[in-house]
């Protein structure tokens, strides 16, 4: 890679990292798997970066590295299970009050099959056309309708009032 297409990926990560973080966040719903995501697909993007910059929309070339990629991991840690040895402390104060409905929402999106909640994520998060959402997955427009409606029929059950209770008693468990 010469000078001038190690500065374009660099403006590129620049301009476009914020936004591949927050996808990421949304789809795997934890920062750290989120940035190791985003570095991931920035790596693969990097070396093929002449491919990707001659792309219609690199922006859309990444996230599909990274929705691939993010399957990929889910397939392969699909029969992991992660052990831990007491259960994390969940703090309370004022400040998560602030933060009560979006993690209310990240727990709830937690509960979607991983690519329901990609559909989801990439549908209304990312406001990409069913469309670009199917081409980004590797699969049909009515295949995302399906995905989108059944996440979202299942996003109405956890976040009624009367689910709150459910979704607390889910949430402890993923923590």
């Amino acid at each position: 890679m010469d000078v001038d297409e190690d500065e374009e990926f660099t403006a590129f990560v620049v301009d476009c990292g914020a936004l591949l973080l927050r996808t990421a966040f949304l789809v795997t719903g934890d920062r750290g798997l989120a940035e190791d995501l985003v570095q991931t697909a920035l790596a693969k993007a990097y070396g093929s970066w002449a491919k990707v910059c001659r792309a219609d929309d690199p922006i859309a070339y990444v996230r599909r590295i990274m929705v691939n990629s993010h399957l990929s991991w889910r397939r392969r840690l699909l029969s992991t299970e992660q052990v831990v040895e007491t259960i994390p402390d969940r703090g309370g104060g004022d400040h998560q009050a602030s933060l009560a409905d979006s993690d209310e929402l990240r727990c709830a999106l937690l509960q979607l099959s991983p690519r329901v909640r990609t559909a989801v994520v990439l549908r209304y998060f990312d406001d990409l056309s069913e469309a670009e959402t199917a081409q980004l997955m590797g699969c049909s427009p009515a295949t995302v309708n399906n995905h989108v409606s059944r996440g979202l029929a299942t996003l109405r059950t956890l976040l009624t009032p009367e689910a709150g209770q459910v979704l607390a008693s889910t949430t402890r468990r993923l923590s």
